[in-house]
């Protein structure tokens, strides 16, 4: 104790601006200080609601969606806060937002999380947390980076990795249950959006995929989270922008990924980190939309690591964590006077939050070594002298020994003593609606978007005339087989490789799908099959205009019937590629593993394609069994030729004719059957089959688990 004396009396002095304890709040000298009587006060620790008797006249509508709620006066707050509190900007005028919303009371006690190989020393990733939210407030969790503050924030809307375990109980009105699919939002630090579209279409489509009911009563929900978002000037503008148009910035399109989960209208809102690379203007924005959305009654629960004086006096609430320990739980202004009984006051000109982690963060500790140093070269350079460790210990100590620790341990009881309303789910679109919504939705970003197929079809129609050109003029004697077979492996292989081009779109779009998938908006099922329907258009496309270039520029055998054989051959050749794209995408999510991994298989399919070298004279160990098989490549050649010799003849000399197939017999190994090109075809389509169930199986367990591991890896690396 005396060494955190010490400690403690060595950072007073250093902080000689600060005011003492006992002057310290309420203080004229804090700008962000309410005055007594303004509006908009936080609830404090003695308004708790009751079920049976509560402090806001609540009368829910019928459907549940709205409540009528009667503000009950505020009554004296912890410590006598009250004649100073934070403050709330001035709402823009017809700002506010007329629907109210059912929000719910949160309890987590005694909770703790543990993650095996999180922490250097310990697995415990947060130690016995105590807390709480009301409905209309916004509590924050703060707390440097590593703290755990993701975690938490996780833990308490049940959204945990599979191999993190929890310890403790979480209380959504008073009882111990699950939040359910539709009750609660949960909003992720990065969250992928779809440039191509607007704001307005682009909600229209999540409201889509995760409400039931007739697609006419969504428009209604859309624009509530539109208007609550403070998106109204931007509904028509595409997220991404184009060419001659700036996409959206970051602030807004923070505001779009929590707009998205609005549309479900829930009762809790869970945001990781709001304020996530916002600028101050944009953050100070975010913020006071945020406030706007708890005054309906939604109970905001976020993270943060550090804010402005402005936007800290928006806070109702805070956890301050640090190395997963709980430093303080309560109102912001009891923060403040917490620090200062703890003997840390904060100086008058410096943000509370930066003030708070300026503290707790033992990253400083390297910082005070530099000062020294510097110090003892140029005179004084800063009269930071902290062990920050003896003061998260002093902290600690006199948190749990407070009454600030005993309020909410009060609080806790009152909100757990009596069980409330359970929150319902509000029931999902059904499969068949999110498939149709999924594959219109596709349609209509593959139009927009460039990348997807457009680029792919002038990139194919060049190389196809190049192909033409090259191979064009050859007639139909003898000596222009080999040729032929050349010009169709060249036509099937390269355009093959080059569809690689589309990586970067499939990767976009699984990308979307892990996005949607972790709150539930998807499915692996629903995604594969709305991502195959809305391909095939595109991929028709591609293969019918590259088709007929070739056949017309190469001169292969005149007949209707023949032509569409080959136009059908080469799209399913197409469309078992787009199989393997999807599969290799799905299984990296990384495009430059992608593209490399892809180079190399439509390499090796190449080389074992029956070309180079003829099938039956492969070696038999790797190249003819397997890789001879997997390769569609060869299916779709042996077809094509089988199309264009299959019941030909040529003459040797004057008296003499040979078979197609003869002819074929040392340039490429096909079957004499009459019906073998469309067995080809059948293998093709089989293939295709298979690639997409692997794609189901990839997007099932390994995206989902990349996804949470990437979740992980990002609390290790970033600010939780």
């Amino acid at each position: 104790m005396e060494e955190i004396q010490s400690q403690s009396d060595n950072y007073r002095s250093s902080s000689s601006s600060a005011s003492s304890p006992a002057s310290r709040v309420p203080s004229s000298n804090f700008f962000y200080l309410r005055k007594p009587g303004s509006l908009r006060q936080p609830i404090s620790f003695e308004d708790s609601p009751e079920w049976e008797d509560t402090d806001a006249d609540v009368r829910v509508e019928e459907g549940g969606d709205s409540i009528n709620a009667a503000t009950a006066p505020v009554s004296p707050s912890l410590s006598k806060l009250n004649s100073g509190s934070l403050p709330s900007p001035p709402m823009p005028e017809g700002a506010a937002v007329t629907r109210k919303t059912a929000g719910a009371s949160v309890v987590w006690k005694d909770l703790a999380v543990t993650i095996k190989g999180k922490r250097k020393y310990s697995d415990k990733v947060v130690k016995s947390s105590n807390g709480y939210a009301l409905p209309g407030t916004m509590t924050v969790i703060m707390g440097p980076a590593k703290s755990g503050k993701s975690t938490l924030l996780r833990a308490i809307a049940g959204r945990l990795h599979p191999s993190a375990k929890m310890y403790g109980e979480v209380f959504i009105n008073g009882a111990k249950t699950r939040l359910l699919y539709g009750s609660y939002g949960f909003v992720d630090r990065e969250t992928t959006l779809i440039g191509s579209l607007t704001v307005r279409e682009y909600l229209y489509y999540s409201a889509l995929l995760q409400l039931p009911g007739f697609f006419c009563q969504k428009k209604s929900v859309v624009e509530e989270a539109i208007q609550a978002m403070s998106l109204g000037d931007y509904a028509n503008k595409l997220i991404g922008g184009h060419c001659y148009m700036k996409g959206l910035a970051r602030g807004e399109r923070r505001r779009v990924s929590i707009a998205r989960e609005l549309v479900m209208r829930p009762r809790i809102l869970f945001i990781d980190e709001p304020l996530y690379h916002l600028d101050s203007v944009s953050a100070l924005l975010m913020m006071v939309t945020l406030k706007k959305l708890a005054s309906t009654g939604c109970t905001i629960i976020f993270t943060i690591y550090q804010s402005s004086t402005e936007v800290f006096g928006l806070f109702d609430r805070i956890c301050l964590l640090s190395n997963g320990n709980t430093l303080f739980f309560g109102e912001t202004l009891a923060c403040l006077q917490h620090f200062s009984n703890a003997g840390f006051p904060c100086p008058i000109m410096q943000s509370p939050s930066d003030h708070f982690l300026r503290a707790i963060n033992t990253d400083f500790d390297r910082i005070i070594a530099m000062c020294k140093n510097w110090q003892d070269d140029n005179g004084d350079f800063s009269s930071v002298n902290m062990d920050t460790a003896v003061a998260i210990r002093t902290l600690e100590a006199t948190y749990k020994s407070s009454a600030d620790a005993a309020a909410v341990e009060t609080m806790m009881l009152r909100l757990t003593e009596k069980e409330g309303p359970l929150l319902k789910s509000k029931g999902k679109a059904s499969n068949a609606t999110r498939i149709a919504v999924l594959t219109w939705r596709s349609l209509l970003i593959m139009s927009r978007e460039w990348k997807y197929y457009w680029l792919r079809l002038i990139l194919y129609m060049i190389l196809t005339l190049c192909i033409g050109t090259v191979f064009s003029g050859l007639g139909h004697s003898l000596s222009s087989v080999v040729k032929r077979v050349a010009a169709i492996f060249v036509f099937v292989s390269f355009t093959s490789l080059l569809s690689i081009a589309g990586v970067p779109a499939l990767l976009k779009e699984v990308k979307i799908y892990a996005s949607e998938e972790s709150n539930q908006h998807s499915g692996a099922l629903v995604f594969l099959f709305g991502q195959l329907l809305s391909s095939i258009p595109f991929l028709f496309l591609i293969s019918i205009s590259s088709s007929l270039v070739f056949y017309f520029l190469i001169g292969l055998r005149d007949g209707f019937s023949l032509l569409m054989y080959f136009v059908l051959n080469f799209f399913m050749c197409l469309f078992v590629n787009e199989g393997l794209l999807l599969a290799v995408t799905s299984f990296w999510q990384n495009i430059f593993w992608s593209i490399l991994t892809l180079v190399t298989i439509h390499v090796v399919m190449m080389l074992s394609a029956g070309y180079l070298r003829i099938r039956n004279e492969l070696p038999r160990p790797m190249w003819k069994y397997p890789l001879s098989y997997i390769a569609f490549h060869t299916y779709s050649i042996q077809g094509l030729l089988e199309n264009e010799y299959l019941g030909t003849n040529f003459a040797v000399g004057q008296v003499r004719t040979i078979s197609g197939l003869q002819a074929l017999h040392s340039a490429y190994d096909i079957s004499q059957s009459s019906n073998s090109k469309w067995e080809n075809l059948l293998v093709l389509f089989l293939m295709a089959i298979g690639y997409r169930i692997l794609v189901f199986v990839l997007l099932h367990f390994h995206v989902r688990k990349n996804v949470s591991l990437h979740r992980i890896w990002q609390c290790r690396k970033s600010t939780t």
